[in-house]
């Protein structure tokens, strides 16, 4: 149940039971369980995670419970209930400036402001996923395994459903496991006030009619939409000897639909020579020129990961491991995660080090400029200044100390530190002035329990 990535806490959280099914049958996290898998037994394990982000940004809280049912025949079955519920203020996408700044809230029913120099964030974020996800592990002979999952979560404005198979084949008296394994995911987005047309530009409210501004804001939205994925992994674990195990794991992923942020925009730039050089491009009826996102509406990636996991002869045991990704938006990213678990007796200590480091995707765009908007007809199909696509990099620091009271019960406490870089295209004019990429700090603590 590890944090493996802060930014799910930041975007609309696809869980695909694919990975998890796919790792448990890889033995990524063969260490680390307690399931004793004595038939007609169930192996529990709950856990408790808190998030939080610096300058009141977003802060969330998990409780996850996860129980195994024992069959004869080394046959399992899974059940994992999750629970999200996320507040706080969100990066909207647009650029502080020099002058107060006003902004249409998702659901078009109001208004929040940013003060000048200060980052604009959306206080209106909350959210609350539920999620739940079932998957059957069984032998088909001696030398094949199989597993089988479903998985599903709704939240206020998004429906996740996904079903995912695997098959497993063993070499080498199961010194050597081949497995391959694939998931269909078809997610329902029906976004706060309707999803936007990309590009388009933002309706505020000020001095207009509330039937002239819902006019407008409605010539905005579009009608709900759907975003498939697909994705699908081949990997071989190896058995070096009785010290070392070592995985390779080839993935690709694709997607297609609505791919959007319905909930982040740009601001436009003046290029214009003279005194608003650098301000916001303030538009006929006054107010400051925003729009809205638009991505490309399909994304293939690829991914290669590579793990190993040695334990040294007083039971200390070393885990590294480095993943490399490449997408068709122009993303490639590397992370490299070590840690060590020193045995204490019946407890262990264990710190942990991840670096992350992502180029910035073809279309990002920290904001548009007057001459890219055009009078209202972008020359632009695409555009995203969401941070998350831009050139970052990331570095995250922690430790998790655990106590064994016998083979079968656990409880342990995980304590990480997240501090988050990114860089570019720093501005011109009264614009150079501004921190347009404010760095992004967070923390968590997950207490957890197996039994």
């Amino acid at each position: 149940m590890q944090l493996k990535n802060c930014d799910k806490y930041k975007s609309k959280p696809v869980g695909r039971a694919l990975a998890a099914a796919t790792c448990a049958l890889l033995g990524v996290q063969a260490s680390d369980s307690l399931a004793n898998g004595q038939p007609g037994e169930w192996d529990v394990e709950t856990a408790l995670l808190v998030y939080s982000e610096t300058d009141d940004r977003v802060q969330a809280a998990e409780p996850v419970i996860s129980a195994t049912r024992n069959f004869d025949g080394e046959r399992k079955l899974n059940l994992k209930l999750v629970a999200d519920t996320l507040t706080g203020a969100s990066p909207s996408g647009a650029t502080p400036s020099t002058l107060p700044q006003t902004y249409t809230s998702p659901s078009g029913n109001g208004n929040y402001d940013v003060a000048p120099g200060d980052a604009p964030l959306d206080d209106t974020f909350k959210d609350t996923r539920v999620a739940v996800s079932a998957s059957w592990e069984a032998p088909v002979n001696r030398d094949y395994a199989y597993s089988v999952g479903a998985y599903g979560s709704r939240e206020y404005d998004y429906i996740s459903t996904a079903v995912n198979t695997s098959l497993s084949r063993y070499l080498d008296n199961k010194n050597t496991t081949l497995t391959g394994g694939l998931s269909l995911g078809i997610d329902l987005v029906d976004p706060v006030g309707g999803a936007p047309v990309g590009l388009s530009r933002m309706p505020i409210n000020n001095n207009k009619s509330q039937a002239g501004f819902d006019q407008e804001f409605s010539a905005t939205r579009q009608s709900d939409d759907t975003k498939t994925v697909v994705d699908a992994l081949f990997g071989v674990t190896q058995v070096i000897n009785r010290q070392m195990l070592m995985q390779f794991t080839y993935g690709i992923s694709y997607a297609s639909g609505y791919l959007t942020d319905p909930y982040k925009i740009l601001s436009v730039i003046d290029d214009t020579s003279g005194a608003n050089y650098g301000g916001n491009l303030i538009g006929a009826d006054g107010n400051s020129v925003y729009v809205y996102e638009q991505r490309p509406d399909t994304r293939l990636k690829h991914s290669l990961y590579w793990q190993t996991k040695y334990m040294l002869d007083n039971g200390d045991i070393m885990d590294g491991s480095y993943r490399f990704m490449v997408d068709d938006w122009g993303i490639t990213s590397h992370t490299l995660d070590l840690k060590y678990r020193w045995r204490m007796g019946k407890s262990y200590l264990e710190p942990h080090f991840r670096y992350y480091l992502q180029s910035e995707a073809d279309f990002y765009k920290r904001y548009l400029t007057g001459s890219e908007y055009n009078a209202g007809a972008p020359a632009l199909t695409e555009a995203s200044a969401d941070y998350r696509l831009g050139d970052m990099t990331g570095l995250t620091f922690g430790a998790k100390w655990g106590y064994r009271f016998d083979n079968d019960r656990e409880l342990a406490i995980r304590a990480e530190y997240l501090l988050q870089t990114n860089d570019g295209d720093q501005g011109f004019g009264s614009l150079a002035g501004q921190d347009l990429y404010p760095d992004t700090s967070a923390a968590w603590v997950q207490l957890s329990y197996s039994f």
